[in-house]
Formats: structure tokens, C-alpha cells, sequence
């Protein structure tokens, strides 16, 4: 497996994707991702800025996730306490092709930004998510985040909900 920056070409293959994890969470019964985030429109943005990176094997996207180095204004409040003051960066919109789940690709996905961060010189990475979705809980507590207490979606359509936030120390 190897990491590529996103190009306007994988935007459809990307969607497909988004809408797979968007499937997996409303199955769950969850209310993340199911009111037009992450859209074909943020990953466009995505790809202008080039945050986004695919997990690939030859011509096949198998994942994706969004590596950001400014600090996330949701962020800026947390209920409980961070591991680190920063700088950070935080991983988002992380997603695995259904063809692929269980075969380890979050957890590479989640190395490769490790990797990204520690090159940047930042001391951690963080990230949230739903509550309930106990599958990306499991996930990350895999790859070595810590959990560090909840935070509220300052920005977008999800603003206002809760999150329990992640962060990993480089």
C-alpha cells in the first residue's frame, strides 16, 4: 500500500467511498456524516488545498483521510484536557472502502499521518468523532490515541454536536 496526494480525478471513487461510511454510520444508528458532510464540494476543496490522501494499491483507492497543520477551531474547548498544547495536526473525513474493512488500512492510514506529522515537526495528532461510533473508537484507541475528553463541532453543517476527541503524541 502507498499514499498519493488526492487529484480531481479520484473525486468520484472518493465519493463512492464517503458514501459507503456514510451507509456504515446511518446502519449503526448514528447521526454523524448524515447531513451532507463530508461532500463532493469539501472534498473538491480538499483536493485544491491538498490535504487529502488515498491509501492505494495500484490503480485502487482503498481509503482516505484529510491531514490538516492550521488548528481546528472545534479544537480550541475541550471537556477534559489534551495530552499536548501543540502544535498539532488533525486528521479528518477518514474513511475505508467497505471491499476493505478489517484488512488494516485505517491503521496504516493513521501511521502514514503520524508520519506526515512527525516530518512537519508537531508534537501530536488529534481527531474526533461520533459518540457512538464505537468502530472508529476501537480503531484508534488501536493505533495509540488517547481519548481526551469531548468537544463540539464549532464549523459546517454538524455544528453544535458532540464529539469525543482523540490525540496521539508523536
Amino acid at each position: 500500500m502507498e499514499f498519493i496526494t488526492a487529484r480531481y480525478e479520484h473525486v468520484d471513487r472518493m465519493c463512492e467511498i464517503t458514501g459507503m461510511a456514510k451507509r456504515q454510520l446511518k446502519d449503526l444508528g448514528l447521526d454523524q456524516w448524515q447531513k451532507g458532510y463530508p461532500s463532493r464540494d469539501v472534498w473538491l476543496d480538499d483536493i485544491r488545498i491538498g490535504c487529502t490522501f488515498l491509501a492505494v494499491e495500484g490503480e485502487e483507492i482503498l481509503g482516505i483521510f484529510a491531514f490538516q497543520k492550521d488548528p481546528d477551531p472545534s479544537y480550541a474547548v475541550i471537556d477534559g484536557s489534551w495530552l499536548t498544547d501543540g502544535p498539532y495536526a488533525s486528521m479528518h473525513r477518514v474513511c475505508v472502502s467497505d471491499e476493505c474493512k478489517g484488512k488494516g488500512v485505517a491503521g496504516k492510514m493513521f501511521a502514514h499521518g503520524f508520519r506526515l506529522a512527525r516530518e512537519a515537526g508537531l508534537s501530536s495528532v488529534r481527531i474526533d468523532t461520533h459518540p457512538g461510533n464505537i468502530p472508529m473508537q476501537r480503531a484508534l484507541e488501536k493505533a495509540g490515541f488517547v481519548k481526551c475528553g469531548s468537544i463540539v463541532l464549532a464549523e459546517g453543517c454538524e455544528a453544535g454536536d458532540d464529539r469525543i476527541a482523540f490525540e496521539r503524541m508523536i
